[in-house]
């Protein structure tokens, strides 16, 4: 034998131990760090509790207006920060889940605003309604008046807004107050916010003027590309945003007809701003696709005129049909029940393959421990994210099935190099030649097992999808954990005439096989 040849069972050696310590300080490794960093699963709806609301788009939406508002939806739900929250799609209805959220009932109120975001001209000012016991009160249905009486419409002429840098506020403006007869008029419903009527709408709070009557609308949200609340340097809160390509051009236009007037953003009924367009300004110039709203905003009021900006273009109205607080109780208690009767057969199943298997029943133990040291790590990191869906009763399920899998993938293994011993090959070789075999059934289980889960998660929705994918994932992890770490450790203990000979828990024993003598043999990997 050359000198090459004699040093390749050593080169081995080291190539086993070193993918077996590898996975060995990667999984406890990233479990450690995990359990530092403080981070755990995020449960789902049924375990942690939450919000869920149940919405009904009107008319007859395409399925293409239907995945935007989703996808609006969507966002929406994660400018909050609500980790493992879903929108999904139930036939025409959409489903808004948010596990673990405290504040339910304002979030509720703000996802409730489902209509398009629409730019519109304030014409004037309107006083609060009168109430609708007032003998002044008009009848419902009266049609709004489509103008306003000269000395309260808020034309350009009426403000005369002057550029001003001794003022405070950088510009000076008439005060124009509201019209006293449009408080007989009621406010406009959130269902009649037609885009081109005239409409009466309140403000959103108390900032500012009661009720605002506005033009037609001039522009949708669908220009706004971004917004964020931000302080600027004298640390007063203010909302920058930015335009679409198209946006850009559409707003300058809209932003030149109203300079030095006051427009509107409406959503769902409500105003959520009324900003003078460049008052500060001496003439009109353009906006380069992004700009800025102030004016003594607090931080709630510009982190809500963001959120309004950026998430409120809804191509279709959405009718809320059910709002439901979940309560954490039922699911945690099948949680415990389901988890204490799976750890009882785990238990047993883990006794039985050490008593079986006797040596290589502690490979079984040791891989599964790695497994869940990974799993723990992944599944708390994805919790952070929104890439994973949330981990809920059926992500449990999923992980529950999954140790079959990844018992199955042992036994396949140890019964392959039963039948190899029984051929009359020693412990030394069969640890080699019966992996070569059993890698590709264990392959094709596992790839039938993922190609389930892919196949699942693609068509399925809610709950199904997260049985898909903790399932999919613990199958790709049995594959990476068979060949970097059962691999090696049989192959490893099945080279050792100690842990091969030994009476009781010895390999041989476990797989059946006669005494052997120790010979060096030259084998495979």
């Amino acid at each position: 034998m050359s000198k090459s040849a004699a040093r390749t069972p050593r080169q081995n050696r080291r190539g086993l131990w070193t993918s077996l310590l590898l996975v060995v300080v990667i999984s406890f490794g990233s479990l450690g760090i995990t359990l530092a960093a403080g981070w755990s699963p995020k449960l789902g709806l049924d375990l942690a509790g939450g919000l869920s609301i149940v919405y009904h788009p009107q008319g007859h939406p395409s399925k293409a207006d239907l995945n935007e508002t989703v996808s609006i939806l969507d966002a929406r739900v994660n400018s909050f920060g609500v980790s493992g929250a879903q929108v999904t799609t139930q036939g025409t209805d959409i489903v808004v889940s948010m596990p673990g959220v405290k504040n339910a009932r304002a979030i509720a109120a703000y996802l409730g605003q489902t209509a398009q975001l629409l730019f519109r001209p304030v014409l004037c000012y309107a006083p609060r309604f009168v109430g609708s016991s007032s003998k002044l009160a008009t009848p419902a249905g009266t049609p709004l008046p489509s103008n306003c009486s000269a000395q309260y419409q808020l034309t350009q002429a009426n403000l005369n807004v002057q550029a001003n840098s001794s003022n405070a506020n950088g510009y000076t403006a008439n005060n124009i107050g509201p019209q006293p007869e449009l408080a007989a008029y009621r406010s406009t419903a959130p269902r009649d916010d037609a885009p081109r009527a005239t409409v009466l709408l309140p403000g959103l709070g108390s900032r500012g003027s009661d009720r605002y009557l506005l033009g037609p609308s001039q522009l949708t949200g669908h220009a706004v590309k971004s917004a964020q609340a931000t302080q600027d340097q004298t640390g007063q809160w203010v909302v920058s945003y930015g335009l679409t390509g198209t946006g850009s051009a559409a707003w300058d236009a809209v932003a030149q007809r109203n300079f030095h007037q006051v427009v509107a953003i409406d959503l769902d009924g409500v105003v959520q701003s009324a900003p003078l367009i460049q008052p500060q300004s001496v003439t009109f110039s353009s906006f380069g696709g992004q700009g800025q709203i102030s004016g003594s905003l607090s931080q709630a009021q510009a982190q809500t005129l963001a959120r309004a900006l950026q998430f409120g273009a809804l191509p279709v109205r959405l009718v809320p049909l059910t709002t439901q607080t979940v309560s954490p109780t039922l699911g945690h208690s099948s949680l415990i029940a389901g988890l204490g009767a799976g750890l009882a057969g785990l238990i047993l199943v883990l006794i039985y393959t050490i008593l079986y298997y006797r040596a290589l029943g502690l490979v079984v133990v040791s891989g599964l421990a790695i497994t869940a040291a990974l799993l723990w790590a992944i599944v708390s990191a994805l919790g952070h994210t929104t890439l994973a869906p949330a981990f809920g009763l059926a992500g449990v399920t999923g992980l529950i099935v999954s140790i079959g899998i990844t018992v199955d993938s042992y036994i396949v293994y140890f019964e392959r190099l039963k039948d190899e011993t029984r051929s009359g090959r020693s412990v030394r070789t069969s640890v080699g030649r019966g992996f070569q075999s059993a890698w590709k059934t264990v392959l094709a289980a596992d790839f039938v097992s993922l190609l389930a889960a892919g196949v699942l998660y693609m068509i399925a929705i809610g709950a199904v999808r997260g049985f898909a994918f903790f399932l999919g994932l613990s199958t790709i992890l049995d594959i990476v954990i068979t060949y970097f770490f059962t691999r090696p450790t049989v192959i490893l203990l099945g080279r050792s005439d100690r842990l091969t000979g030994a009476k009781r828990f010895g390999v041989a024993r476990g797989l059946a096989a006669p005494d052997q003598e120790h010979h060096e043999e030259l084998e495979p990997v």
